[in-house]
């Protein structure tokens, strides 16, 4: 998850400082330019003139930010970006005594509620959660996608179910049996004492007064949605490598097996490579792609430097002197992503001589 986390003051930013050891990869601090000289600290840190400037570059650059000021300041900075809880970054606000972190925005699809609990837990805050289902102590079906990657479809039926749940009304899941890793799925859902349906061929229709949950592909979906069912839709995990030149196929799917297992996942479940073209006669690599049966695509280098400059992505100067870009997984898996982009996963990970990043399309 790319995170920034943004302080107003000295007391501010030793508080930012202390959550970036609770978020993967450590995030980048953004600090106004007054602070330069008085704050020490080794952590990668931007220096901005304009906190409006800089709050609406991070709210299409990163994943979550975290904001350690009042939450007036971030509402009404935010205010013009806000576009939908299916694609808006996580929002956390904490203020500067530490004693209170708040969910301020797409807790549930965009891991705002999971992250603020990590975060206070690690520097002894209370959490502040509003969302109703997390309030009533009950599991909404748009934060179990959250958790398994999965899109919530249509969007209007979050909101039909999520009542529904707090009214008393019992959802029912149902699960595609010949949907790639259903197995994976059921058992996500049986750890949280769900018991899923499964069927084969067509989605079986709406019983009478149910809520339901309905986890397929994309191209099972009906062209009229019921406005009681909640369609699920895996995302595409996409691996962006890069690797040394002539590094083997099992260096490689060792690399991939490892980086899966840090977010409870098999290789098995990767859809889509991508990396530089200037690995694309790369035996090792070809061979690990064909080996797990998926697509590999290779980006030039200016489709990369564009992701770069656009994510802000942190760059090797090795990796830029040996290839001409500094950032090959990473810039990779967000040029596969397409226009929406996605949500990274694992942030670019080595491997010995081979660089991982994971990301989920959104």
């Amino acid at each position: 998850m790319r995170t920034a986390l943004f302080a107003l003051t000295a007391g501010g930013a030793h508080l930012a400082l202390r959550l970036s050891g609770a978020v993967e990869g450590g995030g980048i601090i953004y600090l106004p330019e007054r602070l330069r000289d008085s704050i020490a600290t080794a952590h990668e840190t931007v220096y901005f003139t304009r906190l409006a400037d800089a709050i609406k570059m991070a709210f299409a650059r990163y994943d979550a930010l975290i904001c350690v000021m009042a939450t007036g300041i971030v509402v009404r900075m935010l205010a013009p970006y806000v576009e939908s809880k299916l694609y808006d970054p996580a929002v956390i606000v904490f203020d500067e005594a530490g004693r209170h972190g708040i969910s301020l925005l797409s807790g549930h699809i965009g891991g705002a509620n999971e992250l603020t609990r990590r975060l206070c837990a690690a520097v002894g805050a209370d959490p502040v959660i509003t969302t109703a289902t997390d309030v009533t102590g009950v599991l909404a079906p748009d934060a179990m996608a959250a958790r398994l990657a999965l899109r919530p479809v249509p969007k209007s039926a979050i909101q039909v179910l999520n009542t529904a749940l707090l009214e008393g009304k019992k959802l029912s899941y149902y699960i595609a049996s010949d949907l790639p890793h259903s197995a994976f799925y059921e058992a996500q859902l049986r750890a949280e004492e769900i018991q899923a349906r499964l069927f084969r061929g067509a989605i079986p229709p709406v019983g009478a007064d149910e809520y339901r949950v309905v986890i397929s592909c994309a191209e099972d979906m009906p062209k009229v949605y019921e406005p009681r069912t909640l369609y699920l839709v895996p995302r595409r995990l996409i691996a962006g490598v890069g690797c040394r030149a002539g590094v083997p196929e099992a260096k490689i799917l060792r690399a991939l097996t490892e980086a899966c297992s840090m977010i409870g996942r098999e290789p098995s479940m990767i859809d889509l490579f991508a990396s530089t073209i200037v690995k694309r006669d790369e035996d090792g690599l070809l061979a690990a792609a064909a080996t797990l049966g998926r697509e590999i695509h290779f980006y030039p280098n200016e489709e990369l430097a564009a992701m770069i400059e656009r994510y802000g992505l942190a760059e090797s100067d090795f990796v830029r002197q040996t290839i001409g870009v500094g950032n090959v997984s990473e810039a990779a898996a967000l040029c596969a992503a397409g226009q929406e982009g996605g949500r990274m996963a694992l942030g670019k990970t080595s491997f010995g001589k081979v660089t991982v990043a994971l990301l989920w399309e959104k």
